[in-house]
């Protein structure tokens, strides 16, 4: 998929993009992929190594092969525990690139790949992105908790192939 300014492609197809990806795991998640979590950030997106079964990893990446975010299709997640699935996990826009649309075109991609597999629904746990879902059509779902404290889960039911409203 291809946006101004970026394009988005599998992880298979940006083996290179390993290596940033994993370090901002650990900037952003150090509880979990840090030195005393319990995360393993390269063997997490080793996993990816699909574009059709889960886990499914997609990276943005500007038009020059700069890293710009990534996000994840999953079978489990904070929120699992709710006897729910799969997710939209993992989705992260480097820091200087917050706030330009990178992460909603990221979503979007992953909602489009999930209904390509034949996914009816996928949820999200969040506590930072709840605007972005809710303005992509995700409704509430439950809470749980996570390494930082209390999270949002939210739902997307997804439109059949041919019927996608966004």
């Amino acid at each position: 998929m291809a946006r101004c300014g970026l394009r988005i492609v599998h992880l298979l197809e940006a083996p290179e993009a390993v290596p940033t990806l994993a370090r901002w795991f650990v900037e952003e998640w150090g509880p979990w992929y840090g030195p005393d979590g319990r995360g393993d950030a390269e063997g997490d997106l080793a996993a990816c190594g699909s574009r059709v079964a889960l886990p499914i990893c997609l990276v943005a990446l500007s038009l020059d092969g700069a890293v710009l975010g990534t996000v994840a299709l999953k079978h489990e997640s904070v929120g699992c525990e709710l006897g729910v699935g799969p997710w939209l996990a993992a989705l992260l826009v480097g820091k200087s690139q917050r706030g330009q649309g990178i992460g909603t075109a990221l979503v979007e991609a992953i909602e489009r790949q999930a209904r390509n597999i034949g996914l009816k629904a996928i949820y999200c746990s969040t506590n930072m992105a709840e605007g972005m879902l809710t303005r992509r059509g995700w409704e509430p779902f439950g809470e749980s908790v996570s390494l930082r404290g209390r999270v949002a889960v939210y739902r997307r039911r997804l439109p059949t192939l041919g019927k996608d409203p966004s």
